[in-house]
Parts: C-alpha cells; sequence; structure tokens
C-alpha cells in the first residue's frame, strides 16, 4: 500500500526540485527536494516491480536525452541508485525496460521542444505532458487486466502491468503537476521557515 502514497510524493518533489533550478536558482532548496525525491523512488523500485520497469526506463530516458544537467538531477540520481544498491536491485527483463525506456526517452526529446511544439497544437500538448510514457503503462496495463482474465494472453518477454499501476502513476503526475502550479506558493512558505531558522 505505500505506493500509493510513494507515487505522488515522489511526483511532487521532483517537479519541486526541478522548478527550484529552473525558477529560483535554489541549489539548497532543489538538493533536499531532490534527494526526498531520489529515497522515494529508490525504495519504490525495490519493492514493486512495475514501478522498477517505469521508473528505471525514466531514467534511463532522461539520462540519454541529456535531461540530467543540473546538480539537483545528478544528486537525486545518485541517491536513487544508492537505495537501490542497498535495497536490492529487483530482477527485471530486458524488453519491458527497453520499451520504458523508449517511451521516456521520447517524451524528452519532445518536451519544452520547440521546434515539435510549432508543428501543432496536438502534439506540444502530447509532449508538454509527456503521454508518450503515459499510453506505454496504459497498454501495458490493460494487457495485464486482459491477462488475468485470460492467463493465456501473454506476449514473451514482455511484463504486463498491474491495472493499478496505471492509477498510480497518474497519480504521480497529477502530483507533479500540481507541484508546478502552486510551486510559486510552495517555495515562498519553505524559504519563509528557513529564513526564520537562521
Amino acid at each position: 500500500m505505500l505506493e500509493i502514497l510513494l507515487y505522488p510524493l515522489s511526483g511532487f518533489f521532483m517537479k519541486i526540485s526541478d522548478d527550484m533550478h529552473d525558477k529560483k536558482n535554489n541549489r539548497i532548496l532543489g538538493i533536499l527536494a531532490g534527494i526526498l525525491c531520489g529515497l522515494f523512488l529508490g525504495y519504490l523500485v525495490t519493492v514493486n516491480l512495475d514501478a522498477a520497469y517505469i521508473f528505471f526506463g525514466v531514467f534511463i530516458g532522461t539520462f540519454l536525452s541529456k535531461k540530467v544537467n543540473c546538480i539537483n538531477h545528478i544528486i537525486t540520481a545518485i541517491i536513487f541508485l544508492i537505495i537501490v544498491f542497498l535495497l536490492g536491485f529487483p530482477e527485471i527483463g530486458i524488453i519491458t525496460l527497453a520499451i520504458c525506456s523508449i517511451a521516456a526517452f521520447i517524451d524528452e526529446i519532445g518536451n519544452d521542444n520547440e521546434k515539435i511544439y510549432a508543428k501543432s497544437k496536438m502534439l506540444e500538448t502530447f509532449f508538454e505532458y509527456r503521454f508518450t510514457l503515459k499510453t506505454t503503462i496504459f497498454v501495458l496495463a490493460v494487457f495485464g487486466l486482459l491477462s488475468s482474465f485470460y492467463p493465456a494472453f501473454q506476449v514473451y518477454g514482455i511484463h504486463f502491468m498491474e491495472i493499478q499501476t496505471l492509477i498510480y502513476f497518474l497519480m504521480f503526475e497529477f502530483a507533479y503537476e500540481f507541484a508546478g502550479l502552486k510551486f510559486d506558493a510552495i517555495y515562498d512558505r519553505v524559504y519563509n521557515i528557513f529564513e526564520s531558522m537562521e
């Protein structure tokens, strides 16, 4: 049941860490948020196989697209990997991992890409909200639901996800977007707390 908490918390702190760098250039708060994100994701991928495919895919896709490009991202990645190595690397298949990694890579290449955004409003929306990975998870979750009713429905080498994983990932995305929308208010509150402690 920890997934219900860890998915949205990871999304929330991921976005806070990103915006601390992008909007406020506040390394300290960005790193703190990144550490929390790395801790939550690291634990999550060691206890849930679906999460392992998703977030290792995000890690690989982000790395290959050169979006791990600031100290916040680097420390988040280091904490994530340390937790995984301490708690145990999950047994995952290469094909499903490759599918999730490619989907995440496509999302990162398209996100904030003005050349792609200029082609159509639909493409802008698709990549602004990173729908490639969402669609991939949706398909794998639907296949997983089908295989629960028809066990013979399998695709060799591909891990089908549980339908609740789709819900959990949407919670992750909702928390990510919520943190972005409310970032200024969150930043002001956190900054004031740190100011009062000095």
